[in-house]
């Protein structure tokens, strides 16, 4: 049975089938295709996370693929204990054998470089959740900050995620993400629109209604901001290569069957009316948001809690 975890009661639910969000991931090799993306996203937030005096002392990456932003993270909070969670265990499974294969390199280097230091080891083998970014295994008030890069979009009800990505943050923790905003791909729904055959393409939120989320979840003061990434290509086929390798179309609602060769050579032809100068552009809208869990002003009974500071003597 589909995991599609949908909930019409939510305006900001989408019908997307978690199942088959794991099974469009469990080939990390496909998924590798648009790693220059993210890896070009993590370093932007990775600007903004310089701006905020934080040392936290653990780390959750909610939807860590094969946990490159973790060994980042290291080299930024080498003291702090890090967690690594993905829906994808194949992911997972990737980001260990990569682990394995660094720590093997540095062991080398070590041995050659630094006889008498062969034995140290690196900061590797991190824990590892394969879950669901609503439903944590972590217990409250124990992570200091959550990242998330590129990966929100994927689940059907963030403002369940921003829910319990704020019960497992200790106050003052801090939230921090990105993902993709409406505009993104719009050069390939517009194409999908012109031929008449259905939604092929994610509903994605608006930045807005994200900030929105964040305040009813109970965080403070979220500050969001939106960019818009073009990115050009000469041919065609790379273009298309780079889309599946974003994941794919997860949604429920999706046409089951194949479209067939001479429907794609119709949305092609499409997506080639927007060449211009010998280029042919794909936009990615990416929001980014953080927001930091306040002190808590209600018992869970809805007893206000008032706080009383005494003068020291």
């Amino acid at each position: 049975m589909s995991d599609i975890s949908h909930d019409s009661n939510s305006r900001f639910s989408a019908p997307i089938d978690l199942t088959e969000v794991r099974r469009l991931f469990a080939r990390p090799g496909r998924i590798a295709e648009s790693n220059f993306l993210r890896r070009e996203i993590a370093g932007r937030m990775r600007e903004r996370l310089e701006l905020v005096k934080i040392n936290p002392q653990s780390i959750l990456d909610a939807g860590c693929g094969e946990g490159e932003d973790l060994a980042e993270m290291r080299e930024s909070f080498p003291a702090s204990n890090l967690i690594a969670l993905d829906a994808s265990w194949e992911m997972l499974q990737a980001g260990r054998v990569r682990e394995t294969e660094m720590r093997t390199s540095m062991q080398r280097l070590l041995t050659k470089w630094f006889p008498r230091r062969a034995g140290t080891s690196s900061k590797l083998g991190e824990r590892a959740i394969c879950g669901d970014f609503a439903n944590l295994p972590l217990a409250s008030n124990s992570v200091d900050l959550i990242w998330s890069n590129l990966a929100l979009h994927w689940h059907p009800q963030p403002d369940r995620v921003f829910s319990e990505w704020r019960r497992v943050l200790k106050v003052d923790g801090l939230l921090m993400f990105s993902c993709f905003g409406p505009d993104t791909l719009k050069e390939l729904r517009t194409a999908f629109e012109r031929t008449g055959k259905g939604t092929h393409i994610l509903p994605f939120v608006d930045m807005h209604d994200f900030g929105d989320m964040l305040v009813q979840a109970g965080f403070s003061t979220p500050v969001m901001d939106m960019e818009t990434i073009t990115v050009t290509y000469e041919a065609l086929d790379k273009l298309m290569t780079d889309i599946r390798g974003l994941g794919g179309n997860p949604l429920a609602t999706r046409s089951k069957g194949l479209l067939g060769k001479h429907l794609w050579g119709h949305i092609k032809a499409e997506i080639e009316l927007n060449r211009s100068g010998g280029k042919l552009p794909l936009t990615f809208e990416i929001i980014y948001g953080h927001a930091f869990r306040p002190v808590a002003k209600k018992t869970a009974t809805g007893e206000s809690i008032i706080r009383l500071d005494f003068p020291k003597k």
